[in-house]
């Protein structure tokens, strides 16, 4: 039997993506979104939970690292349902842990439209990922206890967090860079590495924004990045990382601008894009139906930009 590639097997099997510096551990249960635990000499952060059908494998795997510490913090990078939608399953199991994220983001959780497309997303990840399973996927729980801003300082012990607000993907979107360590934890508002050569770069709410974002994560000048949904990047990629983002943005821009100058309205360069931009192997991490939300996100966003642009 043929093992099917991974899509982000980009760098081959000699580079692990998710070998972390020490006291950094993936718990990741499922496909569609990561979780990250942090062990500090004093407390301990869990970074995303990932999504709701594999919640409770993911709790068993924090269980397992944890080894009996408590969990004190939960931090949301934003409030997407691949991104948090095991956090009901975290609160249960460790109900005193703190859930920091963006104003915003607390924002969104108290909305039930936003509640029950979370709920559906999170049923058809299930649906497409494991056929048949009968997981709970629970919206309750689903909240910010604390909000956190830019340039706050989450102290994990002799390691700790520094926010960074990335807006751009979402209102919502945080970056957070761990010291010593020099390792910055990105949002997808600067991208997600596909290829060698291709970033995904889903800009669903503001193009100035999100490249805003991308001069600050890359001042940041880290010595470790570590990708929503990719991982950790090798060191010697970080400078051509950054370029490609900045390169790829405006690619897509004069891709959409070509399609304007054709006449074609925004539900048929939606169409274009969905061609252009869909792969099959796109679903082992991201639903299709998704990636349809996303793009008309993105198309409709970018279009905003380039009017800016014409004014």
């Amino acid at each position: 039997m043929i093992k099917q590639k991974e899509y982000f097997d980009i760098f081959g099997s000699s580079f692990d993506r998710f070998a972390f510096p020490e006291g950094i551990r993936r718990v990741t249960a499922g496909r569609g979104g990561e979780a990250i635990l942090i062990l500090g000499e004093e407390r301990t952060a869990l970074l995303d939970c990932g999504m709701a059908y594999c919640g409770s494998r993911m709790v068993e795997n924090l269980k397992k690292e944890l080894a009996g510490r408590k969990l004190d913090y939960v931090l949301l990078s934003h409030s997407h349902y691949d991104h948090i939608g095991a956090l009901p399953y975290v609160k249960k199991a460790y109900p005193e842990a703190v859930t920091l994220g963006a104003e915003h983001a607390r924002d969104v959780f108290l909305r039930p439209g936003a509640r029950k497309l979370m709920k559906e997303l999170g049923e058809n990840a299930r649906d497409e990922y494991e056929p048949g399973s009968l997981a709970e996927i629970p919206t309750e729980g689903l909240a910010v206890d604390r909000i956190i801003r830019e340039g706050e300082q989450i102290p994990l012990g002799k390691r700790g967090f520094l926010v960074l607000e990335t807006k751009g993907h979402t209102d919502c979107s945080l970056s957070f860079l761990l010291e010593p360590d020099s390792i910055l934890f990105t949002s997808e508002s600067t991208g997600i590495l596909e290829r060698l050569d291709y970033i995904h770069t889903p800009i669903l709410k503001s193009y100035e924004d999100a490249m805003a974002a991308f001069e600050k994560c890359r001042n940041c000048g880290a010595e470790h990045i570590v990708l929503p949904h990719f991982g950790l990047l090798p060191k010697d990629f970080n400078d051509t990382y950054w370029e490609l983002f900045e390169k790829e943005v405006q690619d897509k821009r004069k891709v959409l601008a070509e399609y304007v100058k054709e006449g074609l309205n925004e539900d048929e360069i939606l169409e274009k894009y969905l061609e252009k931009y869909w792969t099959p192997m796109k679903a082992q991490e991201q639903p299709y139906e998704a990636f349809q939300i996303n793009s008309r996100h993105i198309v409709h966003t970018l279009l905003k930009s380039l009017k800016k642009d014409c004014l």
